[in-house]
């Protein structure tokens, strides 16, 4: 038997205004504004969109200011580093805000994904998102269609934007303008014209961290002496790193020059750059700017940050790196195994000594040595009777020193760089030519590849040579100005004239650094 459907109509029922005691609480609208740089013209823009919000939102009687949240000078790619963009979204999901009000899609998020996921989570607490430019509210029915294709058209916004930029900074890199954010550069800073001056002060340091590394410091050593003056690295903190030296002593700019597209993002969206190794084209200038420290000086402390990375290889493989714990280090050698010597501090029966010990006889290299066990104390009066030696036979020695001299002004390198310069600037025009035809230019771009090392290569050998003819001058003076012989052990002329020193069974050998030899029997 069919049972009948029985149907009960429910009516609308008739609105009535409340009273005022019962009338609906004010919706809570939060402004989100953003401007895209930290640009004096940009910062007039945020003040003006935080006023712009303040008294849009105060004019509806139906609406309570739940805050002006404002981003100043950061990208809107991501929103990672949208601090304020942040509260805010917490704001909203704490149950703070019913309603969020911004200009337009590309100041939200250029995202897509970004501006969708967070207009969803809003919308899942029933929190809308009005677009004014656009005149979007993402909680109409046609509102996440259009934001979608909306927020794609800022993406690609962004994207075109990030291309033209990377184009403009090549054609300034071609031109040689160069672009260096001087807030944590020490030693620079800008002028009106936006060009790159020199700081006294702050160069002083500069030249110091270069002169005491070429002294023999180690870059903890520097920075440890830095921070115990109380001076202030480049970004202002009194704590100085071994990456901050390391780095300084490693910038082209201090002699002038600058390499151009050392990084390079890889995506738009995440800003993420990565060291340029070779694919995207880099841009060297030469005195682009006034120059701290001299390009032979600079270049003595590249080829010793080479040195230092492995000052010894013994027998076995193993590498003996640099360290600046002691005047000695790296400078006493095993006449019998060719190991380096070791400090030790011995305490024989009560009776503490230092003494310096060949390392084969306190690691296991492989190599046997009975190499003897020297007193330090032995070791500086070797050095002082090796300087007596030098001076005792004083004419015999300046004469040997100038006969070095004029072996190391013979020796000069085949290419000089003035031929090097020339065949360069030739291939600069060359390769001009080939990128505007849209022709291969890899022959020519791997021959300017080839003559930058070999450039590099001339100027470290010119540094070498120089600094050669230094260590000899270095030498004469020490015989000509040294009145009497030398009465005790003077560390800092041992640093500066002493290269090595060879522990025999029966002698010492000392090698100076300008070349010459003195044999001390002990």
């Amino acid at each position: 038997m069919e049972v009948s459907k029985n149907v009960t109509v429910i009516p609308a029922r008739k609105h009535t205004r409340k009273s005022n005691d019962e009338e609906k609480s004010k919706l809570r609208v939060a402004a989100y504004c953003r401007v895209s740089t930290d640009s004096d013209e940009q910062s007039t823009s945020y003040e003006a969109q935080i006023e712009h919000y303040t008294a849009y939102i105060n004019a509806c009687p139906d609406w309570e200011l739940a805050g002006i949240y404002a981003d100043d000078g950061i990208s809107g790619t991501n929103t990672k580093k949208r601090d304020e963009f942040n509260r805010m979204i917490d704001e909203c999901m704490a149950g703070n805000v019913d309603m969020v009000i911004t200009k337009s899609i590309s100041r939200f998020a250029r995202n897509t994904l970004d501006c969708l996921k967070y207009i969803r989570q809003l919308k899942e607490k029933n929190i809308s998102v009005y677009f004014e430019k656009e005149n979007i509210n993402s909680m109409d029915s046609k509102g996440e269609v259009m934001l979608t294709i909306m927020a794609s058209l800022a993406q690609q916004e962004s994207q075109s934007l990030s291309q033209n930029v990377k184009l403009g900074l090549q054609y300034r890199y071609q031109q040689g303008e160069i672009q260096i954010n001087c807030k944590w550069f020490l030693g620079y800073t800008k002028d009106e014209n936006k060009h790159l001056v020199v700081v006294p002060e702050e160069a002083e340091i500069v030249k110091r961290i270069y002169r005491e590394y070429l002294e023999g410091a180690s870059m903890l050593k520097i920075a440890r002496g830095l921070e115990a003056d109380g001076i202030q690295n480049g970004a202002g903190k009194e704590k100085w790193h071994t990456s901050n030296i390391n780095t300084i002593l490693r910038n082209e700019k201090y002699i002038g020059d600058a390499l151009l597209q050392k990084t390079y993002t890889v995506d738009f969206l995440t800003k993420k750059r990565v060291k340029n190794n070779g694919l995207v084209p880099q841009y060297y200038v030469e005195n682009s700017h006034e120059a701290i420290i001299p390009r032979e000086i600079f270049m003595q402390v590249q080829e010793e940050l080479v040195r230092r990375r492995c000052v010894h290889t013994s027998k076995n493989g193993k590498n003996r790196t640099f360290s600046s714990n002691h005047c000695f280090s790296q400078m006493i050698f095993c006449g019998n195994c060719g190991e380096v010597f070791r400090r030790v501090h011995w305490n024989n029966r009560g009776k503490k000594s230092v003494v310096w010990r060949c390392v084969s006889r306190l690691e296991n290299t492989g190599l046997f040595c009975d190499a003897r066990t020297v007193l330090e104390s032995t070791i500086e009066q070797v050095l002082v009777t090796a300087f007596n030696q030098t001076l005792c036979d004083k004419d015999e020695f300046l004469t040997t020193l100038q006969s070095n001299i004029e072996t190391v002004l013979c020796h000069k390198n085949d290419t000089t760089l003035a031929d090097i310069e020339k065949r360069l600037a030739e291939l600069q025009t060359e390769l001009l030519k080939l990128a505007n035809s849209k022709a291969d230019y890899e022959d020519v771009a791997d021959e300017i590849y080839r003559l930058r090392e070999q450039k590099q290569k001339v100027q470290v050998e010119n540094a070498g040579r120089d600094e050669l003819k230094k260590r000899i001058s270095d030498m004469g003076a020490f015989l000509r100005e040294q009145p009497t012989a030398l009465i005790e052990y003077d560390e800092p002329l041992v640093r500066r004239l002493i290269e090595k020193v060879t522990v025999n069974e029966d002698k010492f050998s000392v090698e100076f650094k300008s070349g010459i030899t003195a044999d001390v029997e002990r």
